[in-house]
């Protein structure tokens, strides 16, 4: 094959490989995908980062009054609620252990304390009772509140349900765990004076008496 053969072949060859190139670099302008403002489903849990860097702080989430939700709550709700549970929770007296430890009488049981379930070393590694407290904070994101927990619940986000979820899992006990006294009502603010009121000003202090009963003597100022 003579050098003119050759030649037709590498331009050909590099005909080619233009030709993709240019064509690889049009359809990437042409189909370049639009990417949303902000996603159209936050999942649950997770802390967005704002533009300038950093993890926004979470927002502590204020803990219910015990004393006082525990008695209007829904159990009825509650027990319907528990029924997400029953795909890895036994909720009976004397129940089995499944993909989870038996939840019968768990309110204020000591955590990771529930014979014959193998619990994670995270579970095992935060000592301490469920109290209402602790079970309101768990429910909402399990994985959040302990990380390394072996439960993958995506948890609850409204408050009032987990309130009728704990009532209810109090009420599934021999004996239920004792309610808190209600928390003392905040004390009122006072009372800022009316606008325009002149502010009270202190009484000046009476003029001393005379030692002998002759004028009365300036008090100091």
């Amino acid at each position: 094959m003579n050098s003119f053969e050759w030649n037709k072949i590498i331009g050909a060859v590099l005909g080619t490989v233009i030709f993709i190139f240019v064509v690889r670099m049009v359809a990437e302008h042409v189909y370049e995908p639009e990417h949303p403002e902000k996603p159209g489903y936050i999942v649950e849990g997770v802390v967005e980062t704002p533009a300038a860097g950093g993890a926004a702080a979470p927002v502590e989430e204020p803990m219910p009054d015990w004393g006082t939700v525990i008695a209007s709550a829904n159990i009825a709700n509650g027990k319907s609620l528990e029924g997400r549970c029953a795909q890895c929770h036994d909720a009976t007296k004397g129940g089995p252990n499944k993909i989870g430890p038996n939840l019968f009488g768990v309110v204020d049981r000591v955590r990771a304390s529930h014979e014959g379930f193998a619990y994670s070393s995270a579970m095992k590694g935060k000592p301490g009772n469920w109290t209402y407290d602790e079970l309101f904070k768990f429910i909402k994101s399990p994985a959040i509140d302990i990380p390394g927990t072996k439960m993958s619940f995506a948890g609850i986000r409204s408050a009032q349900d987990r309130i009728d979820l704990i009532a209810y899992l109090r009420s599934n006990a021999d004996s239920p765990a004792p309610i808190p006294a209600p928390k003392p009502a905040a004390a009122p603010a006072e009372a800022a004076p009316a606008a325009g009121a002149p502010a009270a000003t202190p009484s000046a202090s009476p003029p001393a008496a005379s030692p002998k009963g002759g004028a009365p003597v300036p008090a100091p100022h």
